[in-house]
């Protein structure tokens, strides 16, 4: 599982695998490892060990990133993980990242069905084997939570506990605009851009932190690695994203997790994502804990030290109920 180039977009990564900025080390012992799903692309994981000396090792959490998101904006979510005894593995998700991309324009947003970024997952966990300790948690955000879901509901990956920061379960269309997107796939225009590029973000009128530092990572990631950048979604994203998210909530679709110690986080200052879904969702979760972060914008893992604080004794407490 030695560290290497998995497509040309890995070529201005330092020689640990990793962009690294100041201010953003990765956690202790990280490896970037590159593996090969379907058709023989390449995509990039982290994998960092438990900690060593005195602290208990208590298995291995799989972080799941949102749309857009890269590795080594989670190092320091890692890095918390770390000092709570476990193992830690990062994906950089098809499409995203150093990962190959999905599409002929590296900025597009691009995935066919939700099964791409599934598989990405299992392929990946299989290629640690042994390597992740046991037992396994999640921990995913906005899209990561409709990919580490969707991973759950079709068995592909079994675990102790999950915790969702902000899931992307539901998301604010008009019908008109779902139509618009089906029909525009169905006539061969999946690779099209869904809506027009907005201007660009200032931290001021920011909607996914409060926190400049953290809101800052992966602005400095992308100066420094352009090539980490992603843009908008196309409209076979955008469709593939509906098509989960009712996989999700059909009937019965989740009865098999009834007894998964669960912990969905809601951002009361939600912009991006459907809050709405989540509670509903949640709600077929038997054993999941609702849990609001007031004050919190849609990145509640990169919010403000309290707010993030929040965050993890509602995941400590779910870890706690699952005996991990």
């Amino acid at each position: 599982m030695s560290a290497r180039p998995g497509s040309d977009h890995a070529e201005a990564a330092t020689s640990s695998g990793f962009v690294e900025i100041e201010g953003n080390p990765p956690p202790g012992g990280a490896r970037c490892i590159w593996y090969e799903a379907k058709g023989g692309r390449k995509y990039r994981m982290m994998f960092a060990p438990e900690p060593k000396g005195g602290v208990k090792t208590r298995g291995t959490v799989l972080v799941c990133p949102g749309r857009t998101e890269v590795i080594e904006k989670y190092f320091e979510v890692a890095r918390d993980l770390q000092a709570r005894g476990f193992a830690v593995a990062v994906f950089d998700w098809p499409g995203q990242g150093l990962s190959a991309r999905l599409h002929k324009s590296p900025l597009a947003g691009h995935v066919r069905m939700f099964g791409v970024y599934v598989d990405a997952m299992a392929r990946g966990l299989e290629t640690l084997g042994r390597s992740a300790p046991k037992p396994l948690v999640i921990l995913a955000h906005s899209m990561g939570g409709a990919i580490a879901l969707e991973a759950l509901r079709t068995r592909r990956i079994s675990v102790a506990a999950a915790a969702f920061s902000a899931p992307m379960w539901g998301l604010s269309t008009r019908f008109y605009q779902r139509w618009y997107a089906r029909s525009a796939r169905l006539f061969g225009f999946g690779g099209a851009i869904a809506r027009p590029p907005g201007p660009a973000e200032n931290f001021a009128d920011n909607q996914l932190t409060h926190d400049e530092k953290r809101w800052a990572i992966q602005r400095d990631l992308i100066a420094k690695e352009p090539r980490l950048a992603i843009g908008e979604p196309t409209v076979a994203w955008v469709v593939a994203s509906l098509n989960v998210m009712k996989a999700l909530f059909a009937p019965k679709a989740l009865d098999h997790l009834d007894k998964l110690p669960v912990v969905v986080a809601i951002a009361s200052e939600e912009t991006i994502v459907q809050p709405s879904a989540q509670r509903r969702l949640g709600r077929r979760l038997k054993a999941a804990k609702l849990v609001v972060i007031e004050g919190s914008r849609h990145e509640i893992l990169m919010e403000t030290d309290e707010l993030r604080a929040r965050f993890w004794r509602a995941f400590d407490e779910m870890c706690k109920r699952s005996g991990v």
